[in-house]
């Protein structure tokens, strides 16, 4: 006895199924999104106090940089340097304010002009400011306060006729190592024509500007 096959199912069944298998197809796989800590909120005060701050800490650094910079040239490249006195008029006056080169003679030598500052010889918390008159070998005289260097009588224009003196000097040779030095004001300068000549060791460093007042601006 034989079974009668099962009928077969009518078209529009199979076709009804593919369409519920279509549509109960899961959608494309998408990575879930990473989850994100709410960032902390700043109520306005605060975030006014941490500008605030920030700002702060910006201005101590440059400070601090510049306090450090400062130091290192003023220990090690160039020093402030005020003027008290006629000595070195009308060059320098009373007041000016200088800066001072102390680089300048570890490469060289100082030379004939130059305007320095130097420790007193006789009292080196002392500093003075002189200009070079001769160096080491030179001769030196003064005839009724014209200066002689090397038997050459000294260019010295700088120098007012109101402000030159009526000495006698010398004449002496400098010994190495050391330099003789005046004032531009000769009627009123403590220089080398009472203490002496000044070594090398004691010249801070030449006179580079002048740059107060102002109006007297310049460089050497």
């Amino acid at each position: 006895m034989t079974t009668p096959p099962e009928p077969e199912p009518d078209a529009p069944d199979a076709g009804l199924r593919m369409v519920l298998e279509a549509e109960e197809r899961p959608p494309a796989y998408e990575l879930p999104p990473t989850p994100v800590e709410d960032a902390p909120r700043l109520s306005s005060p605060g975030l006014r106090l941490a500008q605030v701050r920030d700002e702060l800490v910006i201005w101590l650094k440059t400070i601090l940089s510049a306090a450090v910079y400062a130091t290192l040239i003023v220990t090690f490249g160039f020093q402030v340097a005020r003027v008290e006195g006629q000595s070195m008029a009308p060059t320098l006056e009373n007041q000016d304010r200088l800066i001072i080169n102390k680089l300048a003679y570890r490469l060289s030598d100082p030379q004939r002009g130059d305007i320095v500052m130097l420790y007193y010889p006789l009292d080196p918390d002392k500093a003075f400011v002189k200009r070079v008159i001769a160096e080491e070998g030179d001769t030196v005289r003064i005839t009724d306060g014209v200066v002689y260097v090397n038997d050459v009588r000294l260019p010295d224009r700088y120098v007012l006729p109101a402000y030159r003196s009526h000495d006698d000097w010398g004449p002496q040779v400098i010994p190495e190592g050391y330099y003789f030095v005046l004032g531009d004001h000769r009627d009123d300068s403590s220089d080398s024509r009472q203490w002496g000549m000044v070594p090398k060791r004691y010249i801070v460093g030449r006179v580079q500007v002048r740059w107060w007042p102002l109006d007297r601006l310049k460089v050497f």
